[in-house]
């Protein structure tokens, strides 16, 4: 076991020490203070520390004030699209800071607190959540800490950078067509984006209705299990979240995959990424006895319908904004939202119509398999400032096509684990354990089975 005070410790083993009263959380809370400061020049993963606040919890917590849930002591932080109470929810962007502050926390920070967990901070994200870099004009770009000439991904990129890092354990993100999954590839993490629907998005500022997902990235399975677990159940300030029980992953994470038929996605996951893309996916593959190749027909007109509703909605949403303070943006973030609002509406009836389609075509491919793996990015991390790459040969925009492989899956809600494999005298890369909906125990005993087996690791840099 890990010294709880080190940047090593997980969330598990840190909630351990603290509920057996082997560490303080008044402790875990300063170390885990001082590894921000210390590593924030570096990465520019936080936008807001809330150091009082935490410490006041932790002190909470150790005196016996608060239940000494799952999650007892833990830090985390969170992107700055979730409410902290008395903090702008910045979004990423100039333009909310000077809205109104939050007058309480977001639902799922409410739920990690309750479970024990103490919240440290805001982490920096893209604008708006349009984004696929961890890049963002106003606040700086986010840093790989596996190599911190790097890009994160994102959006969600402060999450990455702050759990590679050690800084914490556990972050939330959020993820509309791969935010959480890209940055969990591109820093060499486990990341869940769940079931659409199965997490209250309640107090948290929205990009896309129609996609939006939150979700927990970590550094182990049974960390992103603990969080999951600490944040599911009904939620009515969410009209979308699911009135399903929760479902507690953590008691079969140790279950292996007995009785799961996987299967490999072919055809579109087969193509357009670079090397190392596809050999994650055999490791993993051979890893789990995994020999069967199915196809998910009409992925790439899935991506394209993607980008239609992402664009129409997006823009949608920002119109006053886009008319009042259009220099206050970032420019590559409004010229999307512009075009967004210049496309016709016939595109987006069109669009929704074949996600019907698409979705009830994926999901008949469940009637045969449990879970099917395909590449979570098309390469390793590109580069800060880079904007063109060469994906199996062709030169396209680094920042549209991060996603490649994670927008069909979003596209439709299913549930997926992102598995990083590190790679000696490279960069990690991800990949993606997807599953039917509201069966994420299922993608997260693979992701743990690799876990086991040493093919899926999350050490920090």
């Amino acid at each position: 076991m890990s010294d709880p005070l080190s940047k090593t410790a997980t969330a598990a083993e840190i909630a351990r020490a603290v509920s057996h009263d082997k560490a303080k959380a008044v402790a875990v809370i300063d170390s885990a203070l001082k590894r921000i400061a210390a590593a924030e020049p570096t990465i520019n993963a936080f936008t807001d520390v809330v150091a009082d606040r935490a410490r006041k919890r932790a002190a909470e917590v150790d005196a016996g004030k608060h239940h000494r849930g799952p999650l007892a002591g833990v830090p985390f932080a969170v992107k700055n699209l979730f409410d902290i109470e008395g903090l702008p929810t910045r979004a990423g962007s100039r333009i909310n800071v000077d809205g109104p502050r939050a007058a309480r926390d977001g639902a799922l920070i409410r739920k990690l607190e309750a479970a024990g967990a103490i919240l440290v901070g805001g982490l920096n994200m893209g604008e708006y959540a349009y984004d696929f870099t961890g890049e963002n004009a106003h606040y700086g770009p986010s840093r790989n800490p596996r190599d911190t000439t790097r890009m994160t991904g994102g959006s969600s990129g402060g999450s990455g950078a702050a759990v590679a890092a050690g800084v914490v354990p556990l972050a939330l993100g959020s993820d509309t067509n791969g935010s959480i999954r890209v940055p969990a590839s591109l820093c060499g993490l486990f990341g869940l984006k769940p079931t659409y629907g199965r997490l209250s998005r309640a107090g948290s500022f929205p990009f896309v209705d129609a996609f939006d997902h939150l979700g927990p990235i970590a550094r182990s399975t049974e960390d992103l299990a603990l969080s999951f677990d600490a944040m599911q159940g009904a939620d009515p300030d969410d009209p979308v979240c699911t009135h399903l029980p929760p479902e507690p992953s953590l008691p079969h994470l140790g279950e292996g995959i007995g009785g799961l038929r996987i299967a490999i996605a072919g055809d579109y996951f087969a193509r357009g990424g670079e090397p190392e893309a596809f050999e994650a996916v055999a490791t993993v593959a051979k890893a789990l006895d995994a020999t069967k190749t199915i196809v998910l027909p009409q992925a790439a007109a899935a991506r394209a319908a993607a980008y239609v509703i992402t664009a129409i909605e997006g823009a949608q949403l920002h119109l006053p904004r886009l008319r009042t303070r259009p220099q206050d943006f970032d420019p590559d973030t409004r010229e999307r939202f512009m075009a967004g609002a210049l496309l016709p509406g016939a595109w987006y009836v069109k669009a929704q119509r074949f996600r019907r389609q698409y979705r009830a075509n994926v999901l008949k491919l469940f009637d045969e398999v449990d879970v099917i793996l395909v590449p979570a990015t098309p390469c390793t991390a590109p580069r800060l400032g880079q904007t063109m790459m060469k994906l199996g040969g062709v030169e396209l925009p680094v920042r549209a096509n991060l996603g490649l492989f994670t927008q069909p899956v979003s596209f439709i809600g299913l549930p997926v684990v992102v598995a990083p494999l590190q790679r000696p005298g490279g960069l990690p890369i991800g990949v993606q354990v997807i599953a039917k909906p509201y069966n994420e125990r299922a993608a997260l005993r693979v992701a743990a089975f690799l876990e086991k087996q040493g093919i899926a690791s999350a050490p920090p840099a």
